[in-house]
């Protein structure tokens, strides 16, 4: 299963589950993008430098459905891409909130639709049950993986209203933006 070979990224792991369609498996936490370097003659790694944040992974097997978190920073993709790449397909649908672009864009890599999207401050499950239109009352009686297959079946056929643009273009306009974070003072 695709999932296993990701388990080695898995960090802050929320969940790993099947979903009650056979073959379908759903995973939320974070990645690791980039590894920390290695801290001792044991192999121990010290925090990893970058990480995408707030993941949603659903897998069918060993394909790759639906892929979605934070990016810090744009330049942390080409490094996603070396440890995800692989699998992005026509059939994945993948959505990167990015913390430091200045305006949401679309880019075609391996074939599947990337949609980058601005974000400093909000959680990215909520934000993609709003690209899906979806509510409260859509998941209702459902487990945690099972929530990922409807996200993704909702998004199935999504028409994004942003540019087209390659990665490449959008890494030359990035910003200085900082995730927000709001908690008790």
């Amino acid at each position: 299963m695709l999932l296993d070979r990701y388990e080695p990224y898995f960090f802050n792991s929320n969940f790993r589950e099947a979903a009650s369609d056979a073959g379908w498996e759903g995973y939320r936490g974070e990645l690791v993008v980039i590894e920390g370097e290695v801290a001792d003659d044991q192999g121990r790694r010290k925090p990893p430098v970058a990480l995408f944040k707030q993941a949603t992974v659903l897998a069918q097997g060993d394909e790759l459905k639906l892929i979605s978190g934070s990016l810090e920073e744009l330049q942390h993709w080409p490094f996603f891409m070396e440890k995800f790449g692989a699998d992005l397909s026509p059939s994945t649908i993948a959505v990167m909130f990015t913390v430091n672009i200045p305006k949401s864009f679309v880019s075609t890599i391996n074939g599947c639709t990337v949609v980058f999207v601005s974000l400093t401050e909000g959680l990215c499950w909520n934000e993609l049950i709003d690209l899906a239109a979806l509510d409260k009352g859509d998941f209702k009686g459902q487990g945690p993986a099972d929530k990922i297959v409807t996200v993704f079946n909702a998004l199935k056929g999504n028409k994004y209203k942003y540019p087209e643009m390659p990665v490449d273009e959008a890494m030359k306009s990035t910003n200085n933006a900082k995730r927000e974070v709001h908690g008790a003072v």
